[in-house]
């Protein structure tokens, strides 16, 4: 049955569509289908319960195929209602997936918000963080299909309560281990928040909603090196996080965003400026996001930033950024003008018609022509908006923007098939390849509802998948930047942890080659200062490369 509603979903939109896009919801026929539980349906009384939660593709088994972990959260009212786990679904390579989260150790309740992958200890095995309201946890890939939370073990918080957000790993210091980064959303006292109506901030359009972030206590990020020997030591203060004060941080990533081969940091901020940590390559960073013009949005203004997108989305050799905003503002556009200032070109690149409540987002090239597209998931924090007339709604569409090139977006929403005609409450978002063909399918978070994955049956270019590996380096290989050169183009990404909102995108990198069937050259610029070269390659396949190593199919 799921196999035959695949088909018809498919099928149909296909016959009366051949558009660029033809994306339908595969989640039920792969067997990713447990409900998300986080906060009330129909009203949310605490900022807690609005925030949700995040996804990674990552492979935790070394079985060569993409598995899915989906971060869950609980609700005020959750005594005697059945536990609400952590999801890791394990690829079974035929096209299913299979919920294994609680015999794989994921058994802690609570509020969850964010996850980041990395090879912390350089096993072999890629391990997790997931941040928490309350304390983050640390889970270690044992290698046996099993994980094990070692977070006190690790010398990591374990009393206290913080909102932690966003995280990413990032070898900051290229010392061949992963640190952690974790941003922080608000110091929050469940027994000190006002009531929704009950302040200034605890309205919106004039109906009584819950409180903040806005007269909400800020709350400060936080920066763990790897000691590699198991345990980690918070260096916030000494490596310069702490200076610029306190933020209410959301959405993370690491990403080398001046192309000096060291790992920078990029924090989307609510009603806060948001943060460009600009690593010195001595252990410390330098925060310069209003000075990069970063922080703000195009007529200086504060916005409220929740998720983040990386990418060279105009093949100029610089790393751009996407930012995703509240209702009524449009997506940040930050083009890299030269490594070290960006202008918001959002309204010139065309992004100003959707103005919904944005989240989870990614630079993903969905019709493989070589430039990378623009997705967004979108969702109100609001649940009492729905039926009051104020011109916006709780579900909402996610939205996708097609690359036309020369900097240029076009929102092709409406064309994209049946899964972009459906609203939700959408919060993470990661892309990888699920089943196999070599092409990304695209994971949604639904508050309250089951996930969504989306696949892609359109028309197609050419591509080439890139794994890489770590040896010198970190064994996941995160900061390591790769430049394809095919058909007299060079594009460039890079293995990044972190970015979307609470999310991240499966490590390999995939480049849509268009009608190239051959790439000229594949150059990897590793975080050990290694630069290695492959030669000719062919189109359609997945090149896995270690470090001082030769590709292998």
């Amino acid at each position: 049955m799921r196999y035959l509603l695949f088909l018809v979903c498919i099928g149909l939109w296909a016959f009366t569509s051949g558009t660029i896009a033809d994306f339908c919801d595969v989640a039920n026929s792969f067997g990713i289908t447990d409900k998300n539980t986080y906060g009330g349906l129909t009203r949310k009384d605490y900022i807690l319960e609005t925030t949700g939660n995040g996804v990674v593709i990552f492979d935790y088994d070394n079985d060569g195929r993409n598995d899915v972990f989906i971060a869950n959260g609980t609700r005020l009212d959750s005594a005697g209602k059945p536990a609400a786990l952590p999801q890791l679904y394990h690829n079974e390579g035929n096209g299913h997936f299979k919920n294994v989260g609680l015999q794989a150790g994921f058994s802690r309740e609570g509020w969850a918000q964010g996850v980041c992958a990395g090879d912390f200890d350089n096993d072999g095995f890629t391990d997790l963080l997931v941040t928490y309201y309350g304390h983050n946890v640390l889970y270690r890939n044992k290698g046996n299909g099993t994980f094990e939370d070692i977070t006190e073990r690790a010398k990591l918080p374990v009393t206290g309560t913080r909102y932690g957000s966003g995280c990413a790993f990032l070898d900051y210091d290229h010392d061949g281990y992963l640190d952690f980064f974790v941003a922080n959303y608000v110091d929050l006292n469940l027994n000190k928040t006002p009531k929704p109506g009950s302040g200034d901030y605890c309205q919106w359009k004039g109906i009584p909603v819950m409180c903040g972030p806005r007269g909400l206590p800020l709350a400060h990020n936080a920066l763990y090196h790897n000691n590699r020997d198991g345990t980690f030591t918070d260096v916030s203060e000494q490596a310069g996080i702490l200076k610029p004060g306190g933020r209410y941080s959301l959405g993370v990533v690491s990403a080398d965003f001046d192309n000096d081969d060291w790992p920078d940091l990029y924090v989307a901020c609510d009603m806060t400026r948001s943060l460009l940590f600009h690593n010195l390559h001595n252990g410390t960073f330098e925060e310069r996001g209003v000075e990069a013009g970063v922080a703000l949005n195009y007529d200086g203004d504060l916005q409220a930033g929740m998720g983040i997108a990386v990418a060279d989305y105009d093949g100029d050799g610089f790393l751009d950024i996407a930012k995703t905003n509240f209702s009524g503002d449009l997506t940040s556009l930050y083009h890299n003008d030269d490594g070290k200032f960006f202008t918001d070109v959002s309204r010139e690149a065309g992004l100003a018609k959707r103005q919904l409540l944005g989240w989870g987002t990614a630079f993903v090239d969905v019709d493989d022509d070589g430039w990378r597209d623009l997705v967004i998931a979108n969702g109100h924090v609001y649940p009492e908006v729905e039926g009051k007339g104020l011109g916006d709604t709780y579900l909402q569409p996610t939205v996708l923007f097609h690359n036309l090139g020369a900097g240029k977006f076009k929102d092709i929403t409406e064309e994209a098939g049946p899964a972009f005609q459906v609203a939700r409450s959408a919060r993470g978002l990661a892309f990888g390849d699920l089943d196999g063909d070599g092409r990304p399918e695209i994971v949604l978070v639904n508050m309250n509802a089951a996930p969504s994955v989306l696949k892609n049956n359109g028309p197609h270019g050419n591509y080439l998948n890139i794994l890489l590996t770590g040896k010198q380096s970190n064994r996941s290989a995160v900061g390591a930047r790769v430049m394809v050169t095919a058909a007299d183009r060079k594009m460039i990404d890079e293995v990044m942890s972190g970015g979307s909102y609470y999310s991240q995108n499966s490590f390999t990198l995939h480049f849509g080659l268009g009608k190239a069937n051959e790439v000229d050259s594949v150059q990897i610029r590793w975080p050990s200062g290694m630069v290695q070269t492959i030669g000719k390659t062919r189109a359609n396949q997945t090149l896995k490369i270690s470090e001082n190593g030769s590709g292998k199919p």
